[in-house]
C-alpha cells in the first residue's frame, strides 16, 4: 500500500458521524473526528447508525484523535471510541478543551448511564486524555526513523473553537513530504462573533466538507432582515416564535442577531 492513505468511516454518503482515518505508514494512523450519526444515516459498510454506535473499525496502529470541533456529529462517538479500547490523547484547540467534556457528558448520559459515579469517571478520564494545542503551532506527533507527523491547528470560523488540521508527513526515508488539510467543519466568513477562516497556504491532498456545496446562501443583512420581519409579526399577533437551534454556534449568533434587531 502507498502511504498516506486515508479512510472514511463516515460522513460520506451523508453529513454525520464525521470520522476519517489518516493512515500514515504501515504502524502510525490519526483519527480526525469521530461523530454521531444522525437519522437514517450510516457509515459506509452500513454496519453502523444512530441505533448501533458500536466502533466498527479496527483501532490498531491510532495513535491519536484530533476533534474538529465539538458539534455531536464530530465528536459524539468518543464514549464508544474508549469503549472499543482506544487508548491515545485527544487533540483539540484550547476553547474545545473547555466545550468537550460537557458534551461528552451529554453524549455519555444518552448512550451509555445516568448513574452520576460513572459519569463521574468517565469525565475524568475524558479530562485525562485531552491535550489542548493552541492555534497557528505545530505539534509533533510521531518522530521516528522512518516517519515524522506534526499537526497544526488553524481556525475554521464554524464555531467556538472550531478548526480545520494541517498535517505534515516527513518520510526520511525516500524524502518524500506530504501535506493533508481536513476543514472539519467550516465557517461563513463576516461572522459576527467569530474570525472567518483563512485558506491554508498549501495542501498536497484537501479533505473537505461539503454540506452547503449544493447552495448559496443569503447574505447575513437579508437574513437579519427576514428574522425581523418574522418577530415583528409575532409580536403583532401576541405569537411566539420557536427557533431550533444548536446551542452551541447557532444559539450565539442568533442572540447577537436579536440583541441588533432591539
Amino acid at each position: 500500500m502507498r502511504y498516506p492513505s486515508i479512510v472514511h468511516h463516515g460522513a460520506v454518503t451523508g453529513v454525520t458521524g464525521s470520522c476519517h482515518q489518516l493512515q500514515m505508514d504501515h504502524e502510525h494512523a490519526l483519527l480526525i473526528d469521530c461523530g454521531l450519526f444522525q437519522g437514517a444515516e450510516t457509515s459506509p459498510e452500513g454496519r453502523a447508525n444512530a441505533a448501533n454506535l458500536a466502533i466498527d473499525f479496527s483501532l490498531d496502529g491510532i495513535r491519536a484523535l484530533v476533534a474538529t470541533h465539538v458539534h455531536i456529529d464530530h465528536v459524539g462517538r468518543i464514549p464508544y471510541l474508549l469503549a472499543a479500547g482506544f487508548k491515545g490523547p485527544i487533540l483539540c484547540s484550547e476553547p474545545s478543551a473547555k466545550l468537550l467534556p460537557i458534551v461528552l457528558e451529554d453524549a455519555f448520559k444518552l448512550g451509555f448511564s445516568r448513574d452520576q459515579k460513572q459519569v463521574e469517571r468517565y469525565l475524568k478520564l475524558i479530562e485525562q486524555r485531552i491535550v489542548a494545542l493552541p492555534y497557528k503551532q505545530w505539534f509533533s506527533l510521531i518522530s521516528a526513523p522512518q516517519l515524522n507527523a506534526r499537526i497544526r491547528l488553524q481556525r475554521a470560523g464554524h464555531i467556538l473553537g472550531s478548526a480545520y488540521i494541517e498535517v505534515d508527513l516527513h518520510y526520511p526515508e525516500s524524502g518524500e513530504k506530504k501535506r493533508i488539510v481536513f476543514s472539519g467543519d467550516l465557517g461563513a466568513p463576516h461572522a459576527p462573533i467569530l474570525p472567518a477562516p483563512k485558506a491554508p497556504y498549501k495542501a498536497d491532498v484537501l479533505v473537505i466538507e461539503s454540506t452547503y456545496g449544493d447552495r448559496l446562501h443569503e447574505d447575513r443583512r437579508s437574513r437579519r432582515a427576514r428574522l425581523e420581519k418574522v418577530l415583528e409579526h409575532a409580536l403583532s399577533n401576541q405569537g411566539t416564535v420557536l427557533i431550533p437551534a444548536f446551542s452551541i454556534g447557532r444559539t450565539q449568533e442568533l442572540l447577537y442577531e436579536l440583541e441588533d434587531i432591539i
